[in-house]
Order: C-alpha cells, then structure tokens, then sequence
C-alpha cells in the first residue's frame, strides 16, 4: 500500500479513535485527522518492524487495527502534551 493509501486509511483511523476517545485534546477535527495519519504511519511502521505483522492491502483487517491502534496512541500523546503546555 503506498503513501496515499496511508493518508486515507489515516485520515479514516483518526476519526474512528477520535469517537473511541472523545476528550479535551484540544485542535478540532483537523487536528485530529492530521495526528490521524501520523498515527497511522506510526502503527504501520512499528507493526511492520518491530512486531513483524505483514500488512496486507487497503482492506485487511490487520492494517486497519494497526492504523486505529497507532492512531489512538498519538491522540492520547497529544493530550497529554497539550495538557501540560496549558498549565505551564
């Protein structure tokens, strides 16, 4: 799958862990697309070098469930830096 399957599958990750955690992360919708990709990325990368998950296409299950994963981490990272920049 190259990069612009990535964007999309992203794109689509970030709002479905956007509804698993719903919170005060801060940024909006388009924030939470755009860590949505980075999270995506990042769960494709650490499923594909570390774990050794071989991703499949668009539509296997395995790159959607790393794609959310990595996609929830990064929101939940996010929320954390945000949290603590605005109380400083």
């Amino acid at each position: 799958m190259g990069i612009i399957g990535w964007i999309i599958l992203g794109l689509i990750a970030g709002a479905i862990a956007k509804a698993i955690l719903p919170g005060t992360q801060g940024g909006g919708w388009l924030i939470t697309l755009v860590l949505g990709v980075v999270g995506a990325l990042l769960g494709g990368f650490i499923g594909g070098a570390v774990f050794g998950v071989n991703l499949g296409g668009f539509f296997d299950i395995k790159t959607w469930l790393l794609a959310i994963l990595g996609s929830i981490v990064v929101l939940l990272v996010y929320g954390l830096v945000a949290k603590r920049t605005r109380k400083a």
